[in-house]
């Protein structure tokens, strides 16, 4: 995700370690429709104020050492967590409708160990800190509705299950069931999701056979896998108003030790579910100036066999921003992609899709629903656009 500075700093710093407990938070960033020229007002909270104030001046990045080595994922444990590695997250993101009402929504979990608390005998240090955010987009108002989740690991209030995905923060969890589809239930600020996601296709592993190298060195590398095509059906309530929906999703799940090059100030990923049954994913690793670093990427026809992208096969131009009205941050919601399989056109299906969540991992992205078309112009599918590392340089 994109970095402000982070609030996890803050939290590491100070003894909080010892302190946090179940905080959590409520942040919504509602957006306007394309057409909309208003300007949008956001007031920082004292919490916010005092966590900029407390939290200390970034490091230099530095060069991560551990190099990942090549295995077989085994299922289903590999849809647990992975506290040996340091960083963990699962996204649930997809589109949703209700007769002619359109909506994009995300789930994710974050698991994040804490190397300075792993001596500690005592029951109340923090040895993992669990976040989630959860967002909503209303098409037919251009409004993201999002909110997000902190807690400690343990103490019956967060959990990141071992053996399969079992993940909760309070009343937030996203499950996998005996049959294999997940249950995501969420209750937001403003809006609840209640959602299954069932798989129609086996799992994708990305990179050579799911381990992903994210840079020009061999320890910035993630295992990671894929599950395309989810068909969701479930209950979307937005204010007072809730719906049955019915749609597709995409879950990614990814553990590593270190992902980001020194160079790396963020990434912009693109995870596609074509009408036909394909998928494509598109990511690239960019350094300050723009240029990519690093990219890659899959292509998995229905019912074929994945096809992995090496990094000089992928090319992404942007060719429209939006500016937001909030942090003020210049965001390319439309994309030109270059790959092995073709060129094909990105676009947002709402700009203002936003997140703030510097009250949880303490970044501001940019993550939405957006449309995948042909060169040209004909759609081929939907799915989701990640732009991360537009405001400050994203840290992990």
């Amino acid at each position: 995700m994109s970095g402000r500075r982070p609030l996890l700093q803050a939290l590491l710093g100070a003894g909080a370690l010892l302190s946090l407990g179940a905080w959590s938070r409520s942040a919504q960033a509602q957006g306007h429709a394309k057409t909309q020229p208003q300007m949008q007002t956001q007031t920082q909270t004292p919490l916010q104020g005092q966590a900029a104030a407390r939290a200390p001046a970034p490091s230099a990045p530095q060069v991560p050492t551990t190099v990942l080595a090549p295995r077989t994922l085994r299922f289903p444990r590999d849809h647990g967590a992975h506290p040996e590695l340091r960083t963990e997250w699962w996204y649930l993101t997809g589109n949703a409708s209700a007769g002619a009402r359109r909506w994009g929504f995300q789930v994710t979990f974050f698991r994040s160990r804490v190397d300075a608390t792993r001596g500690m005998t005592s029951a109340f240090a923090a040895r993992e800190l669990l976040f989630a955010h959860a967002a909503v987009t209303d098409l037919a108002t251009g409004r993201l509705h999002h909110d997000q989740r902190i807690a400690r690991a343990g103490f019956g209030v967060a959990q990141a299950g071992l053996d399969d995905t079992d993940l909760r923060i309070r009343d937030w969890t996203l499950q996998r069931q005996a049959d294999g589809h997940y249950r995501a239930r969420v209750e937001g600020g403003d809006f609840a999701l209640d959602l299954n996601a069932t798989p129609t296709q086996p799992l994708l592993l990305q990179g050579q056979e799911g381990l992903s190298r994210k840079g020009p060195e061999p320890a910035q590398a993630s295992y990671y896998y894929s599950q395309p095509q989810l068909q969701v059906q479930g209950r979307l309530r937005l204010g007072q108003q809730a719906s049955q929906v019915s749609g597709q999703a995409w879950l990614d799940h990814e553990w590593s030790e270190a992902l980001l090059h020194p160079e790396a100030v963020g990434w912009d990923w693109v995870g596609m579910n074509l009408a036909d049954g394909g998928a494509l994913t598109v990511f690239q690793l960019r350094r300050a100036d723009g240029s990519p670093l690093w990219a890659g990427g899959s292509w998995r026809a229905a019912g074929g066999v994945a096809q992995a992208f090496g990094p000089q096969a992928v090319r992404m131009v942007p060719t429209r921003h939006w500016t937001s009205p909030l942090t003020r941050t210049r965001y390319p919601v439309a994309w030109t992609l270059e790959t092995p399989q073709g060129r094909f056109t990105v676009e947002a299906l709402a700009d203002a899709q936003e997140l703030d969540s510097r009250l949880s991992t303490g970044t501001v992205y940019w993550e939405g629903l957006s449309e995948l078309r042909d060169a040209t112009g004909r759609a081929l599918g939907q799915g989701y656009l990640e732009l991360t590392g537009y405001g400050d340089r994203l840290r992990m």
